[in-house]
């Protein structure tokens, strides 16, 4: 049985691609602050009252997971606030860049002992880390923390592919979630159902590539 593992499992786009792996048989491992009934109906194993920016946190996650094969990590575990030029909050900003950017790279770092040639990762990013696509402005934290994150992701993908484990970034769409006060055009399901094609397109070939749920390719 293939083993897939999701960060930020709980809720929203987490919690949908769990229920959409553990209907197409797979083994759902779900990793969380605090766990919700929704996911521990769905997920084989639940890890929570784990903050991905904590590194003894992330010690145990990997600890807990010792000697178990992960053929697919999911990192979308993320925070969005906004903030307004000339009101900046860089606390805020620093918060965004912690767990957007590097816990999920701590993550993968930490669980690299657990993927085989085969295995995946996939980064929910958002569109909003693109320099190309930023014609807007604003969300200064949020935009530099997916941008770093789609820096790591490509390098990720550049190191593994030696080791047979291929990497995408991939924006999930404006999704109707609690993160965006259930404001979004388009709903979990739908996003995690084109998440997982996006997934289970990707191979070494296209590794590293920056994707929208809808299959669009993104600019950087």
């Amino acid at each position: 049985m293939s083993h897939v593992v999701i960060t930020g499992a709980n809720r929203g786009i987490g919690l949908e691609l769990a229920r959409l792996y553990q209907r197409e048989g797979w083994q759902v491992t779900g990793v969380c602050r605090q766990s919700s009934p929704e996911l521990e109906e769905v997920a084989a194993q639940v890890i929570d009252n784990i903050d991905v920016t904590q590194e003894k946190d992330v010690r145990r996650l990997a600890t807990v997971l010792e000697g178990k094969t992960i053929d697919l990590l999911i990192n979308n575990a993320g925070v969005l606030k906004d903030e307004v030029l000339g009101e900046l909050d860089f606390d805020s900003i620093r918060l965004q860049m912690e767990v957007n950017a590097i816990a999920p790279l701590r993550i993968c770092e930490a669980l690299l002992p657990n993927m085989q040639r085969g295995s995946k990762i996939a980064n929910i990013t958002s569109r909003m880390g693109s320099m190309g696509d930023n014609d807007s402005g604003g969300r200064y934290g949020y935009r530099a923390s997916k941008a770093a994150f789609n820096a790591f992701g490509r390098s990720l993908a550049i190191d593994l592919k030696g080791r047979g484990i291929a990497v995408a970034q991939l924006h999930p769409g404006f999704v109707n979630t609690r993160m965006v006060n259930f404001g979004g055009l388009i709903s979990p399901e739908d996003s995690a159902a084109g998440l997982a094609q996006r997934i289970a397109e990707l191979n070494l070939e296209n590794s590293g590539s920056f994707w929208h749920s809808n299959g669009e390719q993104l600019p950087w």
